[in-house]
């Protein structure tokens, strides 16, 4: 018998964004409803738009256009709309002395925004930008804490055509300028220092020392964190510039996720795919309406930072930012959701392990309609202790599973079916999931790869300067398919789950970095020859990085140098991706083709099945590894 932890009560059902969505579409289930979505999007995707209000300056000619095949599909093909009209702007018609983001401070500071506040300052923003001669499609990064300024700063790229590059907030100099200059931003929108565990972040030198090795970087934009504005620069302009009319295809986000291998990768996504998409994930995943109030633990580097922003601005709800760690002090997120009534939180597993030891709730939770939850597989207990303690098992776990390249959900759970503990649910709408073996077929009840078999609205439209890299990434291993990366399995009763990750990225606390760039870091020291990272297993973050390095010839290897190296990743990627083990050996095991074999390390480490090894060219370098670990 099925194991439910969650059942929609009949009223709960009613009332669902879902529901009404069904009802349009004329059927009774969610199966239907997602099989019109991916068999009809010339039905599915007008009704969608329609449906949450979403407004287009020209209408489109088709729904989708794959004549350059699905790897390059394109999406309400001759609409034109902009994103900051339909998240900021259109609202002020209507609701605009109505509160429509909250800034909560560290240090106990509350600001908010009405949609007319907010509207100008998106429009002051972005004639400032123009001013300084960003054009349609120029890139303008945006290094900020979670605040309204960031959504400012990501409205205003958006109003006049730019393409807006958020960089995480919690990044080191060396990872900021490599990002930067990979999309050779011309601004950068930035905050002069923020918050974080009662510490004061000098963010404005931090961006200093990365502007060096970002040479296409011509002006910085400040926000002023003490007083809550911009430079009177911004404040002087007049708030008259209306938003341009662009194409659906027209460039929006260029989002960086870390591979396995080589720099990170631009992940492209644009105004029409990107805005229906996510207004759709928020809209009936979430259950999110207008007036509700939300408020998601994240950054504006990570894909969930533009999720919020776009999502609830889409469809008219208000979002509470918090600047600084959600759990110092202790109950923090809990006061929070007390004081706002907060209907929807976001929260990531890694952050439900951390708050788990510092005791239950002792707010009142009770406004709280939905929890969203994402960025890595779930254990049991911490999912039921977030069911139980926080949601009262009165509010759904909406358990989704995307990424940077997905803008930003696959699978979902469906809050108008009873939800298993764990489980992602089921395919989102629109998107045509499957998994499969090795040779690329069907699989149920075993674990395979995770696939999508045709396009959809919010798929980036691409890596950043590197066609190749972006098939070879997702589209060649099973051509015309798309391959994510993960391990995911269907049960007996049509219930989907993740089971990690199939390639060797690693996903440290829900923040997911390419073994590459910890490797360049840890080679980076004088000392290192080579290294290789691979993630293990931790209790409370999900995963942590150890990396194995090789010494220079000459050198003495020790506690003290890994130390050393420690501190040198740190430095060159932020705190956050500091590994919890440096291990030296004096070989690491290698193709004859000279290729590192990291799943023969994290084999090795795990005591699983290293797999084929007979490609290796010196396997007496996994004996060392057995013995010093």
């Amino acid at each position: 018998m099925a194991e439910f932890v969650w059942t929609p009560s009949a009223e709960f059902r009613d009332r669902a964004n879902v529901t009404r969505l069904m009802q349009r579409l004329g059927v009774e289930r969610y199966a239907d409803l997602h099989r019109i979505s991916v068999e009809a999007p010339d039905r599915f995707w007008p009704e969608v738009v329609d449906d949450l209000g979403l407004e287009f300056f020209a209408p489109w000619e088709r729904v989708v256009d794959t004549s350059r095949g699905i790897e390059w599909a394109t999406w309400f093909v001759g609409g034109e709309l902009n994103v900051a009209w339909n998240c900021v702007h259109k609202w002020v018609r209507d609701r605009a002395e109505d509160e429509a983001a909250v800034f909560l401070g560290e240090d106990g500071a509350r600001a908010s925004l009405t949609w007319a506040k907010l509207s100008r300052a998106v429009t002051k923003l972005a004639e400032t930008l123009v001013d300084l001669g960003v054009e349609p499609g120029g890139r303008v990064g945006i290094y900020m804490p979670m605040s309204p300024a960031a959504a400012v700063a990501s409205h205003a790229c958006a109003h006049i055509g730019a393409v807006q590059v958020p960089i995480f907030s919690g990044f080191a100099a060396p990872a900021i300028a490599a990002r930067l200059h990979d999309a050779q931003a011309k601004v950068v929108l930035a905050a002069n220092w923020s918050l974080r565990r009662g510490t004061r972040i000098d963010m404005q030198g931090i961006l200093e020392d990365a502007l060096r090795g970002a040479p296409s970087v011509e002006e910085v934009l400040t926000w002023d964190r003490a007083t809550g504005d911009w430079s009177e620069e911004v404040r002087a302009h007049p708030a008259t510039l209306e938003p341009l009319a662009l194409d659906s295809e027209h460039p929006y986000l260029l989002a960086y996720t870390s591979g396995t291998t080589g720099r990170p990768k631009g992940a492209l996504h644009v105004h029409g795919g990107f805005l229906v998409s996510i207004a759709r994930e928020a809209a009936y995943q979430s259950d999110i309406c207008a007036r509700d109030r939300v408020h998601f633990a994240t950054d504006m580097g990570w894909i969930m930072g533009p999720w919020t922003v776009v999502g609830c601005g889409a469809l008219g709800a208000t979002v509470v930012y918090a600047e600084g760690a959600p759990d110092w002090p202790a109950d923090r997120i809990w006061r929070l959701i007390e004081a706002e009534r907060v209907t929807m939180l976001g929260i990531s597993p890694t952050l439900v392990r951390a708050l788990i030891p510092k005791g239950d709730p002792r707010t009142d939770l009770s406004s709280l309609h939905t929890i969203t939850t994402t960025g890595e597989p779930w254990n049991r207990d911490p999912y039921l202790w977030l069911n139980d303690r926080v949601g009262g098992g009165r509010a759904p776990i909406v358990n989704i599973s995307g990424g940077t390249e997905v803008g930003a959900c696959f699978l979902t759970t469906c809050v108008t079916e009873p939800i298993k503990p764990v489980a992602l649910g089921f395919p989102a709408l629109g998107q045509d999931m499957d998994v499969v073996d090795t040779d690329g077929n069907p699989l149920r009840g075993e674990v395979g790869e995770l696939v999508c078999r045709r396009p959809w609205p919010g798929m980036t439209r691409g890596i950043w300067r590197d066609d190749e890299r972006y098939l070879d990434s997702y589209w060649r291993r099973f051509p015309g398919v798309w391959t994510h990366g993960d391990w995911a399995s269907v049960d007996e009763d049509g219930y989907w789950f993740l089971h990690g990750r199939s390639d060797d990225t690693l996903n440290i606390a829900g923040k997911r970095i390419g073994p590459a760039e910890l490797e360049s870091a840890a080679v980076s020291h004088p000392a290192v020859a080579e290294a290789a990272a691979i993630g293990v297993p931790h209790d409370v973050k999900g995963e942590v990085a150890w990396i194995f390095c090789v010494a220079k010839p000459e050198v003495e290897s020790n506690e003290a140098l890994g130390r050393e190296v420690g501190s040198t990743v740190a430095a060159e990627l932020g705190k956050a991706f500091r590994p919890d083990r440096i291990v030296f050996v004096s070989s690491l095991p290698k193709t004859r083709s000279a290729k590192i074999v990291r799943r023969a390390v994290r084999a090795r480490v795990l005591g699983t099945d290293p797999g084929d090894l007979s490609s290796l060219e010196n396997p007496d370098s996994l004996d060392e590894i057995a013995r010093v670990i």
